[in-house]
C-alpha cells in the first residue's frame, strides 16, 4: 500500500498543490491527471521519495518513507518522462549500467531478451544517440523487465511510442497488476488499461 496525506508542493514562490491525498494498493494503478505545469511530475517525484513536500507525508506499508528510505527504493522503479540515458552507451551498455546502479547482476542474455520484447532486437549494440526518440524510450522501459519492483512510478512512460509500443506497455503493466504490483503514472494518451483511480490537479 502506497499512501499519502495532505501533500503541499510549492516551486520557488509558486503554490502547486495542496492537501492531497491518495491511496494505492496490490493490484491498482492511479492516473495522475492535470494540465502542464500543474504538478505531475512534481507529484511523482515526491511519491519517489526523490523530493520532499511542503507539507504532509507519503506512506508505504503503513510507515513515512523518510524511515524506510532504503526498503522503499529497493521496492520501486521510478522512470521519469525524459529518456534518462546516456547518448554515448548502447541501449545494452544503460541497461547493464543501470542495473549495476541498481546492484543488480543481471547478464547480457536477458539484456538482449529485454530488448528485443521492446523491437529493439539487432538494435543492442548502437549507440543512443542514433536511435529515434521512439527507440530511446523503449531502451528505458525495458528496465521494467530487468528491475524487480512492486511499486512502479512512470512518468508519461508512453511518449514517444508507435501503436505497437503502447499496446506492449500496456500489456506489461496490466500484468504487473494482475500479479499484485502497484502503477502510478502520468499520461496524455489513451491507455488500453484495466479502471484504475483518477486524481486530477
Amino acid at each position: 500500500m502506497l499512501s499519502a496525506h495532505g501533500l503541499t508542493c510549492v516551486r520557488g514562490d509558486r503554490p502547486l498543490f495542496a492537501g492531497v491525498d491518495l491511496a494505492v494498493g496490490a493490484g491498482e494503478w492511479l492516473h495522475v491527471r492535470g494540465a502542464n505545469c500543474s504538478g505531475k511530475t512534481s507529484l511523482l517525484r515526491l511519491l519517489a521519495g526523490l523530493s520532499r513536500p511542503e507539507t504532509g507525508e507519503v506512506r508505504w506499508e503503513g510507515e513515512p518513507i523518510a524511515g524506510i528510505a532504503q526498503d522503499y527504493h529497493r521496492a520501486l522503479l521510478f522512470l521519469g518522462h525524459q529518456a534518462a540515458v546516456k547518448e554515448e552507451l548502447t541501449g545494452a551498455e544503460n541497461l547493464q549500467l543501470a542495473a549495476q546502479l541498481d546492484g543488480a547482476g543481471i547478464g547480457r542474455a536477458e539484456v538482449d531478451e529485454a530488448l528485443g520484447r521492446f523491437g529493439l532486437r539487432g538494435r543492442e549494440d548502437l549507440p543512443v544517440r542514433v536511435l529515434s526518440a521512439g527507440q530511446k524510450r523503449r531502451v528505458l522501459l525495458a528496465r521494467l523487465l530487468l528491475r524487480p519492483a512492486d511499486l512502479w512510478v512512470l512518468d508519461e512512460p508512453f511518449n514517444a511510442l508507435d501503436g505497437s509500443g503502447v499496446e506492449r506497455l500496456s500489456t506489461m503493466i496490466s500484468a504487473h497488476l494482475d500479479a499484485g504490483g502497484l502503477a502510478l503514472l502520468t499520461s496524455h494518451q489513451a491507455m488500453p488499461l484495466p479502471p484504475g483511480k483518477e486524481l486530477a490537479l
